[in-house]
């Protein structure tokens, strides 16, 4: 990690001061399925990303940066709540939540989210983007904190197919009947229209809400349906990759590219109104690339794994973070962080009263990031996907599937192919420790049904996750 001088930490204390008397400005820029390796601060697989490249040089680029699951609505219980989903029985996509028979991909209205907190400071926050926690009444964004909403239930097509330039490899069905998964954009509660390449359409309601809230201080949750199939984009971003043969991976390239371009249009917009100074931007990832797009193992590299499995390819992501003043540029930050660190980052420099009453899992990193606090923010950071499970210690990574245990240092070996759990009895008794006094706290586990598990073979490896 990048080590402060004892000059620049006294002027990081100074500047603290000051950007106390002016609340910060937050912005999540969040994607969908973007692998580890799929943008070039982290590898690139020739897809060049400059705007979110950006953070990291102007900011900080995570190694070890983690969700806490690996498919898309656990993680995103964990991140708008602050804590492990498992704390209330939600670890699986297939599932419901407590109460049985509640809607599924739902978070309960008993659950306090990351606006809510900010509310309580003086924020007005927006919501744009995939929800995916509710739509009905109690449950929607405009009744869990959040002032103002643009977005979708969960997925839908980014193009109509009649449009001029239009490359739509697949189309995802409308479907009307259930509010939570309707096919639909909406503003607050009433169904709009798709007028442009939903990645662009989304980031324009971002800046709009910039425009409006730039004199006080905002959230901006901003979380894109990119690059979540389906396979669509536009003819704009589709002709920057020519020397791509294959159309599938010349598709997914241009969603990454216009992914990029968004992330761009918001962070010229903070320019504009001279808000970069005094904004945290924050990018990540839901969870790890999909097999289904990523055929030639390499939007995760160099990770094994993809969403749906417990491989770092599945939960460790892209993620970077940019504060001017308070966290130096191009620091390149090693001790492993999670998703849940974002509502105690944000709550924490924002000011929100009585923090300790949200009893987050996470913990304000500005401090680690700025030198103001020695070692790592994490002693343990712990998954459960039905059956399986996996704790990071320091460099350790324990996998527990069924009846096999596998240990790896994923710092010295990220691919996870060296099991070196025979020589090392001692961690995996301690990390396991770990986990069950962890796990004691947690609901009791989920299974998904035979019809929502999926394989993986990697190192001689055959294990069925449950989804």
């Amino acid at each position: 990690m990048k080590r402060l001088s004892l000059v620049f930490s006294t002027f990081l204390l100074a500047t603290a001061a000051t950007a106390a008397e002016e609340p910060p400005n937050i912005v999540l820029l969040f994607a969908d399925d973007l692998g580890y390796g799929a943008i070039s601060a982290y590898g690139g697989a020739g897809i060049p990303t400059p705007h979110i490249d950006s953070l990291g040089e102007d900011g900080v680029r995570f190694v070890s940066g983690y969700m806490t699951a690996p498919v898309c609505n656990p993680s995103r219980n964990g991140l708008i709540t602050g804590r492990y989903q498992q704390r209330w029985g939600k670890e699986l996509n297939s599932q419901t939540v407590p109460p049985i028979g509640a809607a599924r991909g739902t978070l309960g209205i008993h659950h306090r989210t990351i606006a809510d907190a900010l509310k309580t400071a003086g924020y007005t926050s927006a919501a744009i983007g995939k929800w995916q926690l509710g739509m009905r009444r109690l449950l929607h964004p405009l009744d869990r904190g959040f002032d103002y909403f643009y977005g979708m239930p969960s997925g839908m097509n980014y193009v109509d197919p009649t449009w001029p330039g239009a490359h739509a490899l697949e189309m995802k069905p409308v479907t009307r009947g259930n509010p939570d998964r309707i096919v639909a954009m909406f503003r607050g509660r009433e169904e709009d229209e798709l007028k442009e390449y939903q990645t662009t359409q989304l980031a324009r309601e971002g800046t709009d809400f910039i425009d409006r809230n730039r004199d006080r201080p905002f959230f901006l949750y901003l979380a894109f349906y990119a690059v979540h199939a389906p396979m669509q984009v536009m003819d704009e971003h589709y002709q920057r990759f020519p020397d791509f043969d294959d159309p599938y991976r010349r598709v997914y390239a241009g969603m990454v590219s216009a992914l990029d371009d968004a992330v761009g249009m918001v962070l010229a917009k903070l320019e504009e109104h001279g808000l970069a100074d005094n904004t945290l931007v924050i990018f990540t990832s839901d969870n790890g690339a999909m097999s289904t797009q990523d055929t030639e193992r390499i939007h995760n590299s160099p990770l094994i794994g993809h969403k749906r499995n417990l491989y770092e390819g599945g939960i460790r992501v892209p993620f970077l973070m940019r504060f001017p003043g308070r966290i130096p540029e191009g620091t390149v930050y090693e001790h492993p962080v999670s998703s849940l660190d974002l509502f105690a980052t944000s709550a924490s420099l924002a000011g929100v009263p009585d923090v300790e009453s949200y009893r987050l899992d996470g913990v304000d990193l500005i401090p680690y990031l700025s030198g103001e606090a020695e070692g790592a923010p994490h002693e343990y950071l712990f998954w459960r996907s039905g059956p399986n499970a996996a704790v990071r210690h320091g460099s350790w990574k324990l996998l527990m599937a069924g009846d096999r245990v596998r240990l790896y240092d994923v710092d010295e070996d990220p691919g996870e192919s060296e099991d070196l759990a025979a020589a090392h009895p001692e961690v995996i008794a301690k990390m396991k420790e770990a986990f069950a006094r962890w796990n004691e706290e947690m609901e009791d586990g989920r299974v998904s049904p035979p019809s929502r598990r999926a394989t993986t073979d990697y190192n001689g490896d055959t294990i069925e996750w449950h989804i």
